[in-house]
């Protein structure tokens, strides 16, 4: 065929076997050193009878493919059924439809019916129970080493957009296309490390803080005293009484925002023209006072943030009148333009700390940028709600696997998907066979060749170095090991110049690089 760079012979290679995630094989080498996705497989509550049924390794790993591929529909799945290569080296047997894909994750998560006898809808919630629990177990392992140091639990919530006739599919708040329906993630991260302790998905109009409440609750009740966050950290959804006093009672020290109610103003108007306030860095001042709203059985300790804003702004008064109305608010001496935001906690840090620790928590937008555009958060969306949450919870585990294993070979800083995947995931794999071995010649695309091949010297020096100082721990002993090692590399990258932040719990050791 002729083209612009001249005339080529092309031909299709029925026969050969090649893949397009070629670096899947070090992935798969991580998988195995660990015994993760061995220990998901094994506890996976799976009871199929049929012999003509998939198994359940062939399950769970086209559902790792797709996610880790960066899939966002189960029909999508149809595009990795050609590789040969991918199934055999997670020890699969072949990649199943989208469609026995959909049907097995029914038998994980049924649905109850609106008719059917009690012993059916017994036997589906306790199939239910059983693949929560597994679940539940898995997500656990794939963060709890993280909470050997100490940590803040970001809880928060994000819309996922509807197009069809879900189960939960309701209208509620969506601040990018009010008026259509929705799912709400209620989401609990390891601050500023984005790992994800658990994600439960509802329906569209619980949003408030309150639905977030019992999972939050349960969550921290599962952790021993020493596992548990300095602090747990959330926005205006969160700094209601409810929430404080239950954290109170469980003795959880917190720091949320307040909605700017008529009570809250107030306080600001009492507060604006006393002499102490200090300076907190990027441009803000704080003070601090104790306030008790209409509501609140007590009183609590609150920290003012206000900043000057310096830019020139201008408002559309228009409204409804199609002839733009807009009043220029330039910056002058005479009117002086803030913006404010009034925290509250339960902890001793200095107002400096505080100032800093809600500024850091921001960084759960990011994670929910990442999940929802570069991983599936945004699709897998079934009839029912059970698969929904399912695979949220899924893509949440993958996403834990990934970014560890993006730590070990990157440990200087975060490397969000779409800088990860093409570097340590894609490239051309083509298998060859003879003589009983198996062999795998890989071809990288990418520019940055080097640089991904220092990062796999690197994945390998890790599992090396966990193979040989325990060769005798079995496979759920390497994990911890594991963790420990991209901790400790994790630690030694960071720069050593940095300052703590004053009277502030004491960082993370897996920081905010």
């Amino acid at each position: 065929m002729a083209t612009p760079g001249g005339r080529f012979h092309v031909r299709w290679d029925e026969g050969g076997s090649a893949t397009a995630l070629g670096q899947l094989a070090f992935f798969a080498e991580f998988l195995e050193v660990s015994g993760l996705f061995a220990r998901w497989r094994d506890g996976c509550p799976m009871a199929y009878t049929s012999p003509n049924a998939p198994e359940v390794v062939d399950v769970l790993g086209t559902w790792l493919l797709s996610i880790l591929d960066g899939q966002r529909r189960y029909a999508h799945v149809t595009g990795l059924r050609g590789d040969k290569v991918a199934p055999q080296i997670l020890g699969m047997n072949k990649i199943i439809s989208d469609e026995s894909l959909r049907r097995a994750l029914a038998h994980l998560a049924p649905n109850q019916p609106r008719y059917c006898s009690d012993e059916e809808r017994a036997a589906r919630s306790a199939q239910l129970a059983k693949s929560t629990a597994w679940m539940d177990t898995a997500l656990s392992e794939s963060s709890r080493e993280a909470l050997s140091t100490p940590w803040i639990l970001d809880v928060d919530t994000t819309v996922k957009l509807l197009y069809g006739h879900q189960a939960g599919a309701e209208i509620g708040y969506n601040p990018t296309k009010p008026g259509r329906p929705s799912h709400t993630l209620h989401t609990y991260w390891i601050g500023n490390l984005r790992l994800v302790l658990d994600v439960e998905v509802q329906g569209g109009t619980a949003s408030a803080g309150k639905y977030s409440r019992p999972r939050l609750r349960l969550l921290l009740e599962r952790l021993a005293p020493e596992e548990r966050p300095v602090l747990v950290r959330g926005d205006i959804a969160f700094g209601n009484e409810g929430m404080m006093a239950e954290m109170e009672e469980m003795g959880q020290h917190y720091l949320f925002k307040l909605k700017q109610t008529a009570g809250v103003k107030r306080l600001i108007e009492r507060l604006w023209r006393r002499g102490d306030w200090q300076g907190v860095g990027q441009g803000l001042d704080a003070v601090e006072a104790e306030l008790q709203l209409a509501g609140w059985t007590r009183a609590r300790r609150v920290v003012v943030l206000r900043r000057r804003v310096k830019s020139s702004l201008v408002a559309d008064a228009s409204h409804e009148n199609p002839q733009p109305e807009l009043q220029f608010l330039d910056h002058s001496e005479a009117a002086k333009l803030w913006e404010y935001a009034v925290l509250v906690s339960n902890a001793d840090y200095s107002i400096q700390a505080i100032g800093q620790l809600y500024r850091d928590r921001a960084d759960c937008e990011n994670g929910f940028d990442e999940l929802k555009n570069q991983w599936g958060w945004g699709g897998y969306t079934t009839q029912d709600l059970e698969r929904c949450n399912l695979s949220a919870r899924a893509v949440a585990l993958i996403y834990n696997w990934w970014s560890w294993y993006v730590r070990l070979a990157h440990p200087k800083t975060r490397l969000e998907a779409i800088t990860s995947r093409p570097m340590l995931l894609a490239g051309v794999g083509r298998l060859t066979e003879h003589a009983g071995q198996s062999r795998l010649l890989l071809t990288l695309s990418h520019a940055a060749v080097d640089q991904i091949k220092a990062m796999i010297v690197n994945v390998r020096k890790g599992l090396d170095h966990v193979l040989a100082s325990a060769p005798q721990l079995p496979k759920a002993a390497r994990w911890p090991a594991l963790v420990r090692y991209i901790v400790d590399k994790i630690i030694n990258a960071r720069p050593k110049t940095s300052p703590p932040t004053p009277l502030a719990p004491p960082s993370l050791a897996l920081g905010a690089s």
